[in-house]
């Protein structure tokens, strides 16, 4: 039988929630309402499907390589130099790349917990090893990240803001940070909820792209543009940096429709401040409600709230929400995540916590 080296064995695979018609099916439940994966509940610009219904006669080619469209169009928005972007199977293939490319054997990568689970995941499966640093008061604690580096530190993830806490760092916090962090290590913050954040103190890390720092910003059209079902996201770096991961990218990873409305949901502004008000709105009304039902929370600069349990009390909370027809993520066994949702969707959450409270006090 052929057999997996143990540095893959021993990897614990990201799982997925199941499709919400399995789950429905399972349950012998209709209309269930999907709060568990921070996608936009507004979903995609008009022009992204008129842009995707325009595409699809031409699938019997092979999508453009270097993604010329989409990278001009993001190259004239962002004010960066095409040959300082990379594209992506989502940012989560740009986390990859950038592991694949820095990271040997027994070097150390530095990330926070909890945060996202795939930086642990893709460093583990290059014989890599993560330190980890916990969260202090739910953020990430940049100035033990920085003490934890080392000669075998090649690389730090930082997710800001991150997921699943939400929590962001401030440009303070940061300046601070990069001045402790030897050029020879690589910088990595995931943006994938930048375009959610409404507080001023927020560090860009733009700024530190235009200094020349060794930092790859991941940002993504998954979340505020509601593609997240076709997987396209892009980083931003110096480009010697850029240079060396194109080495280890597969060609057309980015497919042709991906392509196609990503460029168009970059034209359509209109539609980004809809949905970021539309998140403003509901999570305004979520948080009233939690604190109504004295349940909780972490505030959050994302399109998502962390709830944070006490007992173990994740799985019975995720279950009985789940016969309510209403789906989360549970995050561990003492923490569930939900997303923010249409009016409706968030008020019926709140319904089903009203019914079923008790199981997580």
């Amino acid at each position: 039988m052929v057999q997996a080296p143990d540095h893959i064995k021993s990897i614990n695979p990201y799982v997925p929630g199941k499709p919400v018609e399995e789950l429905e099916r399972e349950l012998g439940i209709t209309g269930s309402t999907k709060l568990a994966s921070n996608e936009n509940p507004l979903g995609p610009s008009p022009l992204a499907v008129k842009a995707l219904r325009k595409g699809i006669s031409g699938l019997n080619r092979y999508p453009d390589g270097s993604c010329f469209y989409l990278r001009s169009a993001l190259s004239e928005k962002l004010s960066v130099s095409g040959s300082d972007i990379i594209f992506g199977n989502g940012s989560n293939e740009i986390i990859e790349l950038a592991v694949r490319t820095f990271l040997s054997p027994g070097d150390e990568a530095i990330m926070a917990h909890p945060s996202f689970v795939v930086y642990s995941m893709i460093v583990q499966a290059v014989q890599g090893k993560s330190v980890v640093v916990p969260l202090r008061e739910w953020r990430h604690d940049l100035e033990a990240m920085a003490a934890g580096i080392t000669d075998k530190t090649k690389i730090i993830f930082i997710a800001n803001p991150n997921n699943p806490t939400g929590t962001i760092n401030t440009m303070e916090e940061m300046d601070s940070f990069m001045e402790n962090v030897p050029d020879r290590v690589l910088v990595v913050v995931d943006e994938a909820y930048y375009e959610y954040v409404r507080s001023r103190d927020y560090a860009d890390s733009m700024s530190y792209y235009g200094l020349g720092r060794n930092i790859l910003m991941l940002r993504t059209f998954s979340k505020i543009y509601g593609l997240a079902g076709l997987r396209v996201g892009y980083g931003i770096a110096k480009a010697e940096i850029i240079t060396e991961m194109n080495k280890v990218r597969q060609p057309f990873n980015v497919n042709t429709l991906a392509q196609m409305a990503a460029a168009a949901a970059l034209k359509d502004q209109a539609h980004v401040e809809k949905s970021r008000r539309t998140n403003e709105r509901g999570i305004k009304y979520l948080y009233r409600q939690l604190k109504a039902l004295k349940i909780d929370f972490i505030p959050s600069q994302a399109n998502f709230i962390y709830v944070p349990l006490r007992d173990d009390a994740a799985p019975q909370l995720y279950n009985d929400l789940l016969k309510e027809g209403i789906i989360v993520r549970p995050m561990g066994p003492r923490a569930i995540r939900i997303t923010v949702g249409l009016p409706g969707e968030n008020k019926r959450l709140i319904e089903a916590l009203k019914k079923i409270r008790g199981h997580y006090n």
